[in-house]
């Protein structure tokens, strides 16, 4: 159905070029073909899971002497803050980091040490620092917990209210 030497479908004369356009995500010039087209294999590499072996999550003995801690009696809470951004990583990293409330880096977050939530840690272990929660006032009563707050270093500090001494009278 050609009408006065006009493309029904391009609305082009018949026989004008196809002026090819410049692709940045395919890195070469496209026409009309599909032949300019790179598959889409390459991109699977981008967002598989990472492939490292159990024994890289194992504990070492040399660990203990280099970071501190003791394997004995583990810390009970982690203080965690993301400090690399998300932007580029995989959906399923962006998951954990929103899941465990690290959506706004340099804020530190407590979680519990427990397995569950160590597995995901691993995930993302080159996107966050992690530290134990430090309590060097021991833990606060009920009463204290609204003055406590939590400092860059991971200590817990609360902060004492003095409360009058009271006088005792003399009697003569």
């Amino acid at each position: 159905m050609e009408r006065d030497g006009v493309s029904p479908l391009s609305f082009r004369p018949l026989g004008t070029q196809v002026p090819r356009r410049w692709c940045p995500a395919e890195r070469g010039l496209l026409g009309k073909r599909m032949e300019g087209m790179v598959s889409p294999a390459w991109a699977r590499c981008l967002f598989t899971r990472s492939r490292i072996p159990d024994s890289v999550f194992q504990p070492r003995p040399g660990d203990h002497e280099k970071y501190g801690g003791d394997p004995e009696q583990p810390h009970k809470i982690h203080v965690i803050t993301r400090i690399k951004s998300v932007v580029g990583r995989p959906y399923w990293e962006k998951k954990i980091v929103r899941d465990l409330g690290l959506d706004k880096a340099h804020q530190p977050r407590l979680h519990k040490n427990i397995p569950s939530v160590n597995s995901r840690l691993k995930v993302i272990k080159h996107l966050i620092r992690i530290k134990p929660l430090k309590l060097p006032y021991g833990l606060p009563t009920e009463e204290e917990i609204p003055g406590t707050f939590l400092a860059r270093n991971g200590e817990l500090v609360i902060k004492r209210r003095l409360k009058p001494v009271e006088q005792k009278e003399i009697e003569s």
